[in-house]
């Protein structure tokens, strides 16, 4: 596997194993975000006798993972929670998820955390705390959404003596649209938004954020800066990363964006 680079010193970081995986180091707390650890070649399973395959390999394996407070899951897809994140990954960190895929992962052993929308889950650790709160995401319109699973976005604040001192959004595969607006209402300030992108087709349906979507998002939200995720590891992703850059370039200014590479370490600060 691939090393990834240094972790900026005193910060709090992001890093990107691939599709919508991330390590975001936050404070003391350690989060692992919707582990798939496919590799190139390999079949995602999206249920309805529906697959893709994989098209590049994660940056790092399950072995290589650090010790996690928690793992965060938008919702329970083959590229999002894979048949090698089953097997391998501990079943003693808390997966914070959807009622739904909850109910399924407790069947095979996992520490479970099933959140409504705006329901929270708290992680402590000495004076300091991570809230993880679900936000709503509408993965498709119409006649698909019926098809889909449940899907959730994520808030992560860390919080030492009740102060906030970092909000990440992490959008989960949504769609953009007023439901977006009621988060952005709560949580007027963001110091980072996670963005699942790519354009996703399935049965001729758009089921994750395109390049116009992806810019209609971040008017919405506002948030200090943007890391795309899930973008080119699928042949279902249709939209490229660089379709989003250049429409966010366009309508909110080059700095908003910070594109991350596999393997890749940022920092969270804006």
């Amino acid at each position: 596997m691939a090393s990834t680079s240094p972790a900026p010193v005193g910060t709090d970081t992001l890093t990107f194993v691939g599709t919508a995986t991330t390590i975001l180091r936050i404070g003391p707390f350690t989060v692992l975000t919707d582990p798939n650890f496919l590799r190139k070649g390999q079949r995602a399973y999206l249920g309805k006798g529906l697959w893709s395959r994989r098209l590049t390999d994660p940056a790092l394996g399950i072995a290589d993972l650090p010790s996690l407070d928690a793992v965060v899951l938008s919702h329970l897809h083959g590229d999002h929670w894979d048949r090698v994140a089953r097997r391998g990954l501990d079943r003693s960190a808390p997966v914070v998820t959807t009622p739904q895929a909850a109910r399924r992962l407790q069947r095979y052993g996992f520490t479970t955390q099933g959140l409504p929308t705006w329901g929270s889950h708290v992680l402590r650790r000495g004076g300091d705390e991570l809230t993880v709160s679900s936000l709503p995401g509408v993965h498709a319109r119409g006649a698909m959404r019926r098809l889909l699973p449940p899907v959730m976005g994520s808030m992560l604040e860390h919080r030492v003596g009740g102060d906030v001192r970092r909000r990440v959004y992490v959008s989960g595969d949504t769609l953009t649209g007023d439901h977006i607006d009621a988060i952005h209402e709560r949580y007027p300030d963001m110091d980072a938004a996670v963005v699942h992108l790519g354009g996703t087709r399935v049965l001729a349906h758009t089921v994750t954020m395109d390049a116009e979507q992806g810019a209609d998002f971040l008017r919405r939200v506002s948030p200090a800066s943007a890391i795309p995720v899930h973008y080119d590891d699928y042949r279902v992703f249709k939209s490229p990363l660089s379709a989003f850059i250049e429409r966010v370039g366009r309508e909110h200014g080059a700095t908003v964006v910070r594109p991350v590479r596999r393997g890749e370490t940022v920092s969270l600060s804006s």
